[in-house]
């Protein structure tokens, strides 16, 4: 007796074990905390700014008889000292943004870096918030005066110049206020990836 093999069919492969396609890993999510830090380190740099701007022109001559008597942010320590802090503040606010933006595309970001931030972000508050307080102090004394010592009003006489420098206190309040955000956030980043 003949046994007669079906021949294999030529198209049609024998089966063999398919390997599933490896997939790519996901790409990583988009860490929001990290856009929300660019965004406040660069509202603090333009708070800086402006509150630099308004006090460094912040300037009025009045006549006294026929002689004219000047008010300039420069005439007081305390002014430069806010204006010197709060430079210092807005050029620190401008690199750490780039810094974040430039962290934002690597997908890990390391620890020590969080860390710095977080020093240097509380040294840059006391900064600003020394520099507020003391500009602060001497605006008030020009608002309101001292009778104890005898020192004058002045905001009566040079209203211009006392609002550039109500203005420029204002906004570099608000700088402080950001720079406790900042601190916050960058802390609790910090705290996130340590537990990871």
């Amino acid at each position: 007796m003949e046994t007669k093999d079906k021949p294999a069919d030529p198209e049609v492969p024998p089966p063999s074990k398919v390997e599933p396609e490896a997939k790519p890993p996901p790409p990583p999510k988009p860490d929001y905390l990290f856009l929300v830090d660019v965004a406040l380190r660069f509202i603090v740099f333009a708070a800086s700014l402006t509150s630099v701007l308004v006090m460094v022109t912040s300037k009025q001559t009045v006549y006294r008889g026929p002689f004219p008597v000047r008010a300039k942010f420069n005439h007081s320590p305390a002014f430069i000292y806010f204006v010197v802090a709060l430079s210092v503040a807005g050029l620190y606010a401008l690199l750490t943004t780039l810094a974040s933006i430039s962290v934002m595309w690597k997908p890990i970001c390391p620890p020590k870096l969080l860390l710095h931030f977080v020093f240097l972000d509380i040294l840059i508050l006391g900064l600003v918030a020394s520099a507020t307080g003391t500009a602060g102090g001497v605006a008030y004394i020009g608002y309101k005066g001292n009778e104890h010592v005898m020192w004058q009003k002045i905001c009566s006489v040079f209203d211009k110049f006392c609002k550039h420098i109500v203005g420029a206190l204002a906004t570099s309040l608000f700088a402080s206020v950001l720079l406790v955000l900042l601190v916050w956030l960058s802390t609790f980043t910090l705290h996130k990836k340590i537990r990871q």
